[in-house]
Order: C-alpha cells, then sequence, then structure tokens
C-alpha cells in the first residue's frame, strides 16, 4: 500500500506503508518465498487432495530486493500496473529540492515556510516543531488542522499499547479442552483454539515453516496426552468484536495484501500461500496450501505443459469455502506462489490446527467450527508471542496494518469490562490518554482503526507532537524510539534523507496513501537540541509532498542557534 517499499525482513514478505491502490501483492512476488517452496519442497510434502488448501493472487516474481506492491485478488491473476501519477510527474523537471542549514528560530521558519511553497500546489498542509530541549515551538502551519494521518496514526497505536499494557507484554494463543481425557488418551470433548490478539502467530516468529506455529500447539497437545478427539475443533475469537473490516476502509483494499480482516484469532497475519508446482510429464501440477487448513479444500483444475518455463494460472477463493485453481504451469517453470487474503481467520486457524492435529497422529471425530470457550474448559497447550516492543519494531519499521489493527484493540481490551477489544473502546481510550496524560484536545485525534488505513481517521499535526513529546518522557520512552525506522538507513526511511544530516539521525513514522504523504518523529539538531515534528500533507501532489518532507527533514537536522 505505500508509495515506497522496504526490504522484506521474513523470508516470505516485503512488507509496506498503507497505499491502497496498487495492484500486485508484495507477498506474492518474493524470490525467498518462491525458493522456500520450490518444486522439491512441495514434492516433499503430503500429496494434495481434495482437503488441501490453496489460494488466489498475483503473479510470482524472480526479483529480489525492493519490490512493488502487488494486490491479491479472487478469481484472476493481476498484472502490476503503473502507478497513479501525482501531478508533480507531469511537470517540467526540476532540480533536486536541497535541505538549508538555518542559524536561528527565524531563518529555520523562513526556510520552512519556503518549502511548502516550491514544489506542492494544491493539497493541505499541517507542519508543527518543536525543541522538547527547550519546549518551545520553533515552527508551525495548521497545526490544530484536523487531517488524514495514513500510518502515522501507529504512532499512536504504539503510545495507548505501551501506556496501558507496558512493553514487555505478551499475548497467548491457547488450546483447551471441555472434557476428559480416558486412560485411552480420547477427550471426550471438544479441543477449543482461543485467540488472545496474538498479531505475530506465524513463522516470522515461530522458526520452521507457515505451520510451525499449529504444529507446536498440536505437539503440546499429544504431550498432554490426547491421542483422540471426539469431538470438534472449535475456534474461539471472542476477545474481539465480530467486526472483521474497520470502519472507513473502502472496498477495493480487501483483497489486498495489506488490509487483512481483523480477528482476535489469526494465523500467519491471515493470509494464506499458494503454491504450484509442475509435475512431470503428464502429470498433474501439485497445489499447495501453506499454512495447511482443513478449513479448505482446493479444487485442481490445472495441467503441466510440456518444454516450457511458463504458467498461466488463476487462483480464485469460492463461497462454498474452496480455493479454485485453474490454468497450466510449464513443466520447467519454477513453482509459482499466490496469495489470499482470509475472510474469516479464525476458521482458518481452526482448520489448520486439526490439519497439524492429523499430522501429528492425533484423531479427530468432529468438525471445524468457530464459538465460545465454556467457563470450565482446562488449558492443556499454549503459545506466547514476543514482548509488545518487538512487535511494535515491526508494526512501524515495517508499516504492518495487521499488528496496528490487533494490538489497538489488545489495548481496548484493557478498558473493556468484558474485556473485549474493539476500535470503538481504542478510540474511546486513546482520546482519554489524549485528554488527561498527554495534555491534548481530547477531539484532536478520532481513530476509526489502529493503522491509518480507514478515510475516517483525524489527527492534528499539535496533537502528534504532543504525543512524540508524551512518549520521549514515558517510562517506555526506549522502546518507542526504537520502533521507528531511521533516516537514510533502515527499513521505510533506507532510501530517504540519506545523503542529508538526517541521515542515522532522524528517526520517524511514515505514512502514504493515495492522498496522504506524513512523517512524525524526532531528530536531533546540529547544536544538539532534540526536536519532535509532524508533517501532514493532504492532497495529490504526493511526490513533491515527499520530497518537501525530506528536505524539511535534512533542514531540522541542520539547524543551529
Amino acid at each position: 500500500m505505500p508509495d515506497e517499499a522496504i526490504e522484506a525482513r521474513s523470508t516470505h514478505r516485503d512488507m509496506r506503508d498503507d497505499r491502497p491502490d496498487r495492484r500486485t501483492s508484495s507477498l506474492v512476488k518474493t524470490q525467498r518465498l518462491a525458493a522456500a517452496l520450490s518444486a522439491a519442497t512441495v514434492l516433499a510434502l503430503a500429496p494434495v487432495s481434495g482437503h488441501a488448501q490453496v489460494s488466489d493472487g498475483a503473479r510470482s516474481s524472480a526479483s529480489g530486493g525492493e519490490k512493488t506492491p502487488a494486490k491479491a485478488t479472487a478469481g484472476k491473476v493481476v498484472k502490476k500496473s503503473t502507478a497513479r501519477r501525482s501531478s508533480g510527474s507531469r511537470r517540467k523537471a526540476l532540480p533536486p529540492l536541497r535541505h538549508a542549514s538555518p542559524q536561528g528560530e527565524y531563518s529555520l521558519a523562513s526556510d520552512l515556510s519556503g518549502f511548502l511553497s516550491a514544489r506542492v500546489r494544491s493539497g493541505t498542509w499541517g507542519v508543527l516543531v518543536v525543541s522538547l530541549t527547550r519546549g518551545d515551538t520553533l515552527y508551525s502551519h495548521n497545526a490544530d488542522t484536523r487531517l488524514l494521518p495514513a500510518s502515522t496514526m501507529k504512532l499512536f497505536t504504539t503510545a495507548l499499547a505501551f501506556d496501558r499494557l507496558g512493553p514487555e507484554h505478551q499475548f497467548t494463543t491457547d488450546v483447551l479442552r471441555d472434557g476428559g481425557v480416558g486412560s485411552d488418551g480420547t477427550l471426550t470433548g471438544n479441543l477449543i483454539l482461543r485467540g488472545g490478539g496474538d498479531p505475530g502467530l506465524s513463522n516470522r516468529f515461530i522458526p520452521g515453516d507457515p505451520n510451525s506455529p499449529m504444529r507446536a500447539l498440536a505437539r503440546q497437545v499429544a504431550a498432554a496426552g490426547v491421542t483422540r478427539v471426539h469431538g470438534d475443533i472449535v475456534g474461539d475469537a471472542s476477545a474481539f468484536e465480530q467486526q472483521k473490516v474497520p470502519d472507513g476502509w473502502l472496498a477495493r483494499y480487501l483483497d489486498a495484501s495489506y488490509a487483512q480482516r481483523v480477528s482476535a484469532l489469526s494465523l500467519n497475519e491471515n493470509l494464506l500461500h499458494v503454491a504450484i508446482a509442475p509435475g512431470k510429464g503428464a502429470e498433474k501440477p501439485r497445489v499447495v496450501l501453506q499454512p495447511a487448513s482443513l478449513a479448505f479444500k482446493i479444487v485442481n483444475e490445472t495441467r503441466t505443459v510440456a518444454k516450457s518455463r511458463r504458467a498461466k494460472l488463476t487462483v480464485a477463493k469460492r463461497p462454498d469455502a474452496s480455493i479454485l485453481v485453474r490454468g497450466w504451469i510449464g513443466e520447467q517453470s519454477q513453482t509459482r506462489v499466490y496469495v489470499v487474503v482470509v475472510d474469516d481467520p479464525a476458521l482458518f486457524a481452526t482448520g489448520a490446527l486439526r490439519q497439524a492435529l492429523l499430522d501429528e497422529g492425533i484423531e479427530v471425530s468432529g468438525t471445524v467450527r468457530t464459538g465460545e470457550s465454556p467457563g470450565n474448559a482446562v488449558r492443556i497447550a499454549s503459545l506466547s508471542s514476543p514482548p509488545l516492543a518487538q512487535l511494535a519494531n515491526v508494526m512501524n519499521r515495517e508499516s504492518v496494518n495487521h499488528f496496528a489493527e490487533l494490538i489497538f484493540r489488545d489495548a481496548a481490551r484493557s478498558g473493556d469490562p468484558e474485556g473485549i477489544g474493539s476500535a470503538s473502546a481504542g478510540n474511546a481510550l486513546l482520546q482519554q490518554l489524549m485528554a488527561n496524560r498527554v495534555g491534548a484536545s481530547r477531539d484532536a485525534v478520532f481513530a476509526a482503526d489502529g493503522s491509518g488505513l480507514s478515510t475516517l481517521d483525524r489527527v492534528t499535526p499539535r496533537a502528534l507532537v504532543q504525543l512524540l513529546s508524551y512518549a520521549d518522557r514515558a517510562p517506555w520512552s526506549r522502546e518507542f524510539h526504537a520502533s521507528l525506522p531511521v533516516a537514510g538507513t533502515s527499513e521505510m526511511l533506507r532510501n530517504r534523507m540519506a545523503a542529508t544530516p538526517a541521515r542515522g539521525n532522524l528517526h520517524a513514522k511514515t505514512g502514504t496513501t493515495n492522498e496522504v504523504i506524513a512523517l512524525g518523529g524526532y531528530v536531533n539538531a546540529s547544536n544538539g537540541e532534540l526536536l519532535a515534528f509532524s508533517f501532514l500533507y493532504n492532497g495529490h501532489d504526493r511526490a513533491p509532498a515527499r520530497e518537501t518532507i525530506d528536505a524539511m527533514g535534512g533542514t531540522l537536522a541542520a539547524f543551529a542557534r
């Protein structure tokens, strides 16, 4: 979803900022995933039957490094499209906008004002720069205008979660039984997979392939003496509200890999990967789902074409919970990997647990379904997430919306009498934090979601800087600062401000959508002062706006008085 790309942090994903208008899925187009699920690997997996799973997506890519994001679209392969041009891209080429080196407050204000009108010809700017060292305002422009924040909203989510839960907090995913286990290992009752809002339940943190989390839980179930389940496998996602798509998310986002459904029981970031490997000779291609889940069945209508390295494939979700794979793949082709956004995350995860139980040799007589845990259920297996600070690093440095949405609702649970996480409760707690502890106006922030993807979100530049000031003083200040990408060196800012004094100095959260370019964070001025800043642009002149923000960031780093 972003305009800028970053390097993949794990073996199977190329994460991005919140850009909703790109067409092909970033996760699909990773060479590493294709290698991990190569033809040899696919053949080593259990044979695909009518109960394996698959998903749809976009054309896989053999390119490495930074990538153009892609959209996972049900029912067809989507070719990479040219990004929509901003109005600035049609103008006559101008020399690069370079940072200034102002000496004194007046010179800084003059330089920043000049930057705001040097390139951008439409839209609305909101800017505030404050010295946290001296406590004075260095520059203000529309500081109290409510604007779309894009992914700078994740700064508010981070602060709220750290404030409510603490940076060392961990989330758990549990397996419970609601019946007794006989001497022969038979559980007379159900196994319940209860989600605790862990966004990291994937092989991003649990070593191994995408089946690793459920495999680990299944082994714990076996270690508890269960050899047969005379009942169902039930997925419990009741820790969060039932609404899976936040208010203000546009319909066109919903098949994209940056807009996963929201659920307290989530697996593999609620993305299903489909690997298609050619057969030998006239042998039918093999289709494997990662993670494997008995919540789906595969309908494989593909064929192998001799003496070809190419493929023409489509992968589609169908209403009957099946994945339809059609087309052909060349006998000499590499494994093609596709991605599908899972519509029912709890059922997806529960089906994956059932598959893992079967792989572990545990028989199951019942079905896969969703429901709530009874009060007398006994926990027999559990996985804990990494500390919240580590999850926040992924969320902010790679701008992962899935992490933000779950963490936002996790924080909201702490203020709900019934312990249920909802976006509305998160917004209420955030506004309470802003008014009672940060010292901001309660209505200066409205959070319809935790990621900034919603078109209903609003923040003021002043509220953002006030939050940054509060975070700098908080007991979790070190973890908050550490979660931000650094100009010219890491993640979302790796290729920005690299030739300015901001390199290795400025650390901030980016925000990018069709109509937003934003940056909020910290930078040390050349005289040692710590500055907090918010640059929010709403409009369609996005490329010039980004250039302007980078010039202003370098200028703050060069400032002295």
